[in-house]
């Protein structure tokens, strides 16, 4: 019964900050950007915490149990990507207000705009629904619930939060969750290390990095699809829109990027450790800690998912509210993104009750987004000189075809499938670059 009421209690205090935080939004820009007025420990608490949603502690120490050592990839391909965002990020906030699409707009017009505001939230699905899953994963651990009864209940609770409170409630909870993800991981590998019990895993070697499970190609396709969208993402860049100066967001981006790699061993090594043992993590987080560590970890575990969960739904809300009224200014705007969230959080609900794999609802989705997105956007923010005729040819034949490598990759064809996605980059590239002497510079 304790699990129960904690979990409740902690349900609770996330809806009464998005009640609170309600009152206190008086114009769009407040629920969707926290009015620009975000300081450094807002941003990096933020950045921290969405990075770190369920999908990313679920997946990384899911990977491991799997694939070893190895999964130190995952998240180091997050700090890669975060590192190669610092030098351009004051041009992401520079010449954006809101979202991705409309950088994507400035670069290349309106078509550009409205394709990426219709596709993102699509491809963006998977993402909400992967934080649904380790959500209910998590529930569905403690034995007092099945899968898709939590599955509902952290729907619920997530749509509420972002539907109520917005950016402002977000950005609120976020600081502190990040402290809680980081306390309830730190606590586990104290314990774990301080246990006499007695299991027998691989020590991490600089051999172990790679094995048969994962190659050097396994690695180019990691940062291809995964590493990318820390540097071209709807989330990442949703964070920078909300602080209050350039030096700010490229501040909070180097520090965050630093904090990953400890954490990915934390993870990686969690995730080796207890795979040894044949057991998933809240299982054998149970056996090991005692009782107020258990609790700790169990709250730092959901909240890393609320804190993905509720930018991921706002964002994806946000873009295809544009599509719809234009400017998110407009009075109508934030009525109709409200509306939206629930939407999207619904059928985020339906991929979660028939997906059940973090990791694959995950990939799955950002090997379309890297595909179709990535290219572009990179070549917007530097400058390149592209053919905007062919822009949304080469977003659409780019996501279309690395999905089908990640789809091909997953029964079992992984060179394949590799071969495929890397080609979308190609493709991507060959449609914007010919005929680029006709056209003009993407930058504003």
């Amino acid at each position: 019964m304790q699990k129960e009421i904690t979990i409740l209690l902690y349900f609770l205090f996330i809806i009464g900050i998005g009640i609170y935080s309600a009152f206190s939004i008086k114009k769009p820009s407040d629920y969707y950007v926290a009015g620009k007025n975000a300081n450094f420990w807002q941003v990096a608490g933020s950045l921290l915490a969405t990075i770190l949603g369920g999908s990313a502690i679920i997946g990384t120490i899911e990977l491991s149990q799997n694939t070893g050592w190895p999964a130190l990839w995952f998240l180091f391909s997050a700090a890669i990507g975060l590192f190669v965002l610092a030098p351009v990020s004051k041009y992401v906030r520079r010449y954006g207000k809101y979202t991705l699409p409309e950088l994507l707009g400035n670069f290349f017009g309106k078509k550009a705009e409205r394709f990426a505001t219709l596709i993102i939230p699509l491809a963006w699905l998977g993402i909400v629904a992967a934080q649904i899953i380790a959500a209910a994963k998590i529930l569905q651990s403690l034995d007092f619930i099945s899968y898709e009864m939590a599955a509902i209940v952290a729907t619920i609770v997530f749509i509420i939060y972002t539907l109520l409170g917005g950016q402002l409630s977000i950005l609120k909870t976020d600081s502190l969750q990040a402290l809680l993800i980081i306390s309830g991981l730190a606590a586990l590998v104290f314990f774990s290390l301080k246990s006499s019990q007695t299991i027998n895993y691989e020590p991490l070697q600089f051999g172990s990095l790679f094995n048969a499970s994962f190659s050097i190609v396994d690695l180019l396709v990691l940062l291809l699809t995964y590493s990318v969208t820390f540097v071209v993402g709807p989330d990442i860049y949703s964070r920078l829109f909300c602080a209050k100066k350039e030096k700010t967001a490229t501040t909070a981006i180097v520090v965050v990027a630093f904090l990953l790699i400890p954490i990915s061993f934390a993870l990686t090594y969690l995730g080796v450790y207890s795979g040894s043992s044949n057991e998933g993590i809240v299982s054998f987080a149970q056996h090991l800690l005692p009782e107020w560590a258990y609790g700790l970890f169990i709250a730092a575990l959901l909240s890393a998912v609320m804190s993905s969960a509720d930018t991921t739904l706002l964002t994806s809300s946000m873009i295809l509210s544009e599509l719809f009224i234009g400017d998110l200014d407009h009075s109508k705007s934030l009525p109709l993104t409200r509306w939206l969230v629930i939407a999207i959080g619904l059928g985020s609900l339906i991929i979660a009750l028939f997906i059940t794999s973090v990791i694959q609802a995950l990939l799955m989705a950002l090997a379309f987004f890297s595909g179709a997105f990535v290219v572009p956007m990179l070549f917007g923010l530097l400058g390149v000189k592209v053919n905007r005729n062919n822009i949304i040819k080469a977003m659409a034949i780019g996501g279309v075809t690395a999905l089908l490598g990640k789809t091909v990759t997953l029964i079992d064809y992984s060179s394949i499938g590799n071969i495929i996605i890397i080609s979308a980059y190609f493709i991507n590239c060959t449609f914007l670059l010919i005929g680029k002497n006709n056209s003009l510079k993407t930058k504003p």
